[in-house]
């Protein structure tokens, strides 16, 4: 067929090869993204953060060999015929849904690395709201720790005789309010 085809050929090869390798690649990132659903973890992210480098690299591989198949579809020279140079349009195509599939591919693991950032945030607004409900119940209880742990000699409930017993009624009712109310709100 010539060398022109040998060109071709060789071309189509290496184009080949990158499916397969996207194909992997596809797998990987669709456990990553099940392990991400599944439960986000550091691990998750620096699988994701090599992914993303690893397309970033595939790109910087597979730009300069579309440039090539271009450079000889539309080029002029005696030494290319005219039937190679629809297979050389081939590897063209090839080559550009390649760097599709591989800029598919980054969009996907931005947005994993935006999923993975904001699951991450949402775990921490949990850890946020249970401490704020837990000083939100204890503030007030602590007033009224504070109020009766002063050393005054003229408070009336001091010599009470179930004035201990009606300041622990007092800290409880306070504490079941608190936590009523935020059921009632679903904050609980």
């Amino acid at each position: 067929m010539g060398t022109d085809y040998l060109a071709y050929a060789l071309l189509d090869v290496v184009v080949d090869n990158y499916f397969a390798v996207l194909e992997r690649v596809g797998e990987n990132i669709e456990d990553a993204e099940q392990e991400l659903a599944a439960n986000p973890t550091p691990e998750i992210l620096q699988l994701i953060h090599k992914l993303k480098r690893g397309m970033i690299f595939l790109r910087k591989s597979v730009w300069p060999l579309r440039e090539v198949a271009s450079g000889l579809e539309r080029c002029e020279s005696p030494l290319i015929h005219e039937s190679t140079s629809i297979y050389l349009r081939d590897v063209y195509d090839h080559t550009v849904q390649v760097i599709d599939t591989v800029e598919s591919y980054r969009d996907m693991l931005s947005g994993m690395l935006d999923i993975y950032l904001s699951s991450i945030s949402n775990k921490m607004n949990e850890v946020m709201k249970v401490l704020t409900i837990f000083a939100a119940i204890f503030i007030p209880l602590t007033f009224i720790a504070g109020v009766y742990g002063m050393n005054f000699a003229n408070m009336p409930e001091l010599q009470w005789r179930y004035g201990y017993f009606v300041t622990w009624g007092m800290i409880a009712l306070v504490a079941l309010l608190l936590v009523k109310f935020f059921k009632k709100r679903r904050w609980l």
